[in-house]
């Protein structure tokens, strides 16, 4: 009883602070206090996300970001993921390989987003890549210190117990590393969302990144609010779904956690 009032108590105040945010924004520009030249109310925001729902284009620039986005983190999480195991169990290939790695983090995608399209052309493929980079680092890294950080008594009980080399790697080291890989994920969903933004303002037609800039050129303020605002709601969803599945994947974790 007391953990369902504690949860509608923190529901509710999250949900004041929303609608406090969006009171304060609408009111801003009615009373005048700020130029409603440079900030549209969000009544008039929500009336432009209405018009892109109504004239079909809605679907066309969420499912180009969506696509670009997806396609860039998932290749993100699949070499991240593999490359930093690899690194954290062999301690002979991190040596090997980090003075590299350590200089290749420093670059900042959007620095090499130049040579991804000398390399790859202005079409999609450089946009994918830029977003892979944003999103690669921080599952990396996150895997890397979820292997190394794994309890040396959970791998010794299961030498102990003859465990060979593999079975450590599958059955005690991958899912005691989970919960770091997973915040690495979700880390890489962030970037990803960032990246997505640069890459779309640069030889796109479409996509919500387009959308903002072409919005601002041409002066379409309210449209350019609803492309920001639809680009944090696809943050936002991206973020809760992979949160929904490390719960799912992690749920060991929270059954240990009530035992203690």
């Amino acid at each position: 009883m007391r953990r369902t009032l504690a949860w509608s108590r923190k529901t509710v105040d999250r949900s004041l602070a929303i609608v406090l945010f969006f009171v304060v924004w609408e009111l801003l520009p009615r009373l005048g206090i700020v130029n409603s030249a440079y900030l549209s109310p969000p009544s008039q925001v929500v009336l432009a996300i209405g018009d892109l729902v109504s004239n079909g284009e809605l679907w066309t620039h969420v499912s180009a970001s969506l696509r670009r986005s997806l396609s860039g983190l998932l290749l993100a999480i699949a070499s991240g993921t593999v490359l930093g195991l690899l690194l954290g169990w062999f301690k002979r290939f991190e040596t090997l390989l980090d003075p590299l790695l350590q200089l290749a983090r420093q670059v900042s995608a959007f620095a090499l987003f130049p040579v991804f399209i000398l390399f790859l052309g202005i079409g999609e493929s450089s946009k994918t890549a830029i977003i892979f980079w944003a999103s690669f680092w921080p599952i990396l890294l996150n895997t890397v210190s979820g292997v190394k950080h794994v309890e040396k008594l959970l791998i010794d009980s299961a030498k102990s117990m003859g465990g060979s080399q593999l079975f450590l790697f599958l059955r005690v080291v991958l899912p005691a590393a989970a919960p770091s890989i997973f915040t690495g994920i979700r880390l890489g969903g962030a970037y990803c969302i960032t990246a997505l933004v640069a890459a779309e303002m640069i030889g796109s037609s479409e996509g919500l990144g387009f959308y903002i800039l072409n919005s601002q050129e041409i002066f379409q303020i309210p449209d350019m609010y609803a492309g920001i605002l639809l680009l944090a709601v696809l943050g936002l969803l991206l973020n809760y779904v992979l949160a929904l599945i490390e719960s799912r994947m992690t749920r060991w974790k929270k059954g240990l956690s009530n035992n203690g």
